[in-house]
């Protein structure tokens, strides 16, 4: 009598553990499919403030690079848009590239596994490239916006330093709530770094002016 006790027990607990809800009247435990959706949209969140953190730091750096030569308003607007096209195509067209081979390879597996029903589940790389683009437009308007209507050159200076620190705090924030990071540190990681991008190039720039080269 104990060991039937101890054998229904272990079977219970067989069936619990292979996903069965209850083992006298067996039924399948139901499984949440949104967890694959909400992680596939928070890696896009995270991609598009990537995105958009490689467009405020870049800009903003070369608008400091050039006004670290020139204090003139409107060099440093039309660098800052230059930057700001140059950097989203480059973007679109990198991400395109690099989605269409992914494509190409994970196709190649599925006709090998005989799966062409999945194929509309593979990631588009146009819908990949205008998301970076556009991810990387965002934040680029941010210094450009700041520079647009300063004409005092120390004043434009601090304010586009000063809201592109402000920017990459909230992008580190935001980063760090999708990866379940630490959020001061993902924020003092993302800042210092942008810091960093823009002061190297100031610095340069400025060393550029001095020598007369």
């Amino acid at each position: 009598m104990a060991m039937n006790v101890v054998t229904a027990n272990n079977n219970k607990q067989l069936m619990m553990a292979a996903g069965v809800a209850d083992a006298e009247n067996p039924r399948p435990c139901i499984v949440e499919e949104d967890d694959e959706d909400l992680s596939q949209r928070a890696n896009w969140l995270r991609a598009a403030v990537l995105g958009a953190n490689d467009g405020l730091v870049s800009t903003a750096s070369l608008m400091l690079g050039v006004g670290a030569v020139k204090a003139d308003a409107r060099a440093m607007v039309v660098s800052g848009f230059a930057g700001l096209l140059a950097g989203a195509c480059s973007m679109a067209i990198g991400e395109f590239v690099s989605v269409c081979s992914q494509r190409d390879i994970e196709l190649a597996q599925l006709h090998r596994d005989g799966k062409d029903d999945t194929e509309e589940k593979l990631p588009s790389p146009v819908q990949a490239a205008a998301a970076s683009a556009l991810a990387f437009s965002v934040g680029a308007l941010v210094p450009l916006l700041a520079a647009g209507f300063i004409r005092d050159y120390s004043l434009r200076v601090a304010v586009v330093i000063a809201l592109a620190t402000a920017t990459l705090a909230a992008f580190g924030c935001v980063g760090a709530v999708l990866g379940r990071a630490p959020v001061a540190r993902s924020c003092a990681r993302v800042v210092i770094g942008g810091w960093a991008a823009m002061g190297v190039t100031f610095g340069l720039m400025r060393l550029f002016k001095a020598t007369g080269i």
